[in-house]
């Protein structure tokens, strides 16, 4: 398969703090890659990165084999990379259907009829159909969070980045939101994936990495890292392990 996105060494610093060191990744076309770590490790930033919602301190972005890393996130996203919010930001006095051809307006101009078959198919993918009149104001969560995602496949992505879309769901909420998940990456859709909900990446990744204070501890396949001495101390520390293996 086709290296659809690179990371070359991304560095990010605001003044003196650094958010992120060296990152290096390769993703391929078609695969989903998760990211974990604690707050404040730098797993949104690494993804504003990405969709150019902030500059890179140093350090290289490719996409589909193109340098990417001085244009804007417009640009970015024409080229065919989305992206959800960890806050659901619809424009909550329109309805769910305008909220959408509001994205396929911006990610590819296409006449109205066109426009109009494609957001219904949209909705029709991500579980809103029959919810395409209501006002998003109104929407339940789960609804808001299938808006997000129905927001950004509106652009025809390529490349879908998610951040923490499962936040504040049930167990079984999270569930349906995998088929959704599932659904688009059959469509061939690429992903990336920021969640702190460790049982529905496992569920729906082929890798993960695992960064801490901006600063990548591992990458291989979900169950290696999450059983790798690296993200055990992350996120249970050095006394939770010796209390486990202690039992």
């Amino acid at each position: 398969m086709p290296t659809l996105l690179e990371l070359q060494n991304v560095t990010k610093t605001f003044g003196s703090l650094l958010v992120c060191h060296q990152i290096s990744t390769k993703l391929e076309t078609g695969e989903a890659l998760g990211i974990l770590g604690p707050n404040g490790a730098g797993k949104t930033t690494l993804l504003n990165l990405i969709a150019g919602d902030l500059p890179v301190t140093s350090g290289r972005i490719l996409f589909q084999g193109q340098d990417i890393t001085a244009l804007s996130a417009a640009k970015r996203c024409h080229l065919g990379i989305g992206r959800t919010y960890q806050i659901p930001r619809p424009f909550s006095g329109m309805t769910v259907l305008e909220n959408v051809l509001v994205g396929v307006a911006y990610g590819h101009k296409q006449h109205q009829k066109d426009a109009y078959d494609f957001a219904y198919a949209i909705l029709q993918q991500t579980g809103l159909l029959d919810r395409w009149n209501v006002i998003t104001g109104n929407l339940r969560l789960l609804e808001r969070k299938r808006l997000e995602l129905a927001r950004a496949l509106a652009t025809q992505p390529s490349l879908l980045l998610l951040d923490e879309i499962a936040g504040g769901l049930t167990d079984h909420e999270v569930y349906e939101l995998l088929e959704v998940i599932a659904g688009i990456r059959a469509k061939g859709v690429t992903i990336i994936w920021i969640e702190h909900i460790v049982h529905a990446l496992i569920a729906a990744v082929d890798r993960i990495m695992a960064i801490n204070f901006g600063v990548k501890l591992t990458e291989g396949k979900p169950k290696e890292v999450i059983d790798s001495p690296e993200f055990q101390e992350i996120y249970f520390g050095v006394e939770g392990m010796r209390l486990e293996n202690a039992a």
